[in-house]
């Protein structure tokens, strides 16, 4: 029979052990379903035109002082806060003061949710595949919404075995996410600003290369 005192001592590093395994199960937190299929998916982003401008015969009503022309407050006032530290070549067209308004959208326009597509990529580096399931699939990334805006300057479509693939608007102007042909694993759409900061990184990645 073990002596009393090596039991507890055996004890003491039985209980160590253990606290040091469910320490480091609790600090690899698991990516959520359906994100967790994901890391070797076809995936695509998109640049979004965010807010399109009036057109002609609005500017004219406008003027008249029937509409005015402004731009939202969350983009007015995310534009204020320095666009979410967005470079300018990411910036949808037409929103910086002194900035060249873009054309007008052609009626036959590609659009992602209602959104006018500017630009799309398709995802090649395993890197920052790894980047958007990291985004998308743990929790933490995301927090109770702060207004119900939806002005999207970033979509994001991710391939789904033999169902449609899930698709996700992203505004950085309003602080959330809003997303499509998925079961939503969380209860919240807000952006953390952790995660505001990886939707820039990604973008700049898919976008500009960096």
């Amino acid at each position: 029979m073990m002596p009393l005192r090596f039991r507890s001592l055996a004890s003491t590093l039985t209980l160590g052990l253990l606290g040091g395994v469910l320490g480091v199960n609790a600090g690899c937190a698991s990516v959520s379903p359906p994100f967790d299929k994901m890391r070797d998916a076809p995936m695509t982003v998109l640049r979004l035109q965010n807010f399109e401008p009036p057109s002609q015969a609005q500017t004219q009503a406008a003027s008249s002082g029937l509409q005015s022309l402004s731009l939202p407050p969350q983009i007015a006032q995310w534009i204020t806060a320095g666009a979410s530290m967005l470079p300018p070549g990411l910036l949808p067209p037409g929103l910086l003061p002194g900035a060249i308004a873009s054309a007008p959208p052609a009626a036959d326009s590609p659009r992602f949710h209602g959104f006018r597509i500017l630009e799309g990529q398709p995802v090649t580096d395993s890197g920052v595949r790894r980047d958007i399931v990291d985004l998308f699939g743990h929790g933490s990334n995301f927090q109770d919404t702060t207004s119900s805006c939806m002005f999207a300057e970033f979509g994001f479509a991710m391939a789904q075995a033999n169902v449609p693939p899930v698709e996700v608007l992203v505004s950085l102007s309003c602080e959330q996410v809003q997303p499509f042909n998925v079961s939503w694993p969380y209860s919240r759409t807000g952006l953390s600003p952790p995660a505001a900061q990886k939707v820039v990184s990604i973008a700049q990645k898919v976008f500009q290369g960096r």
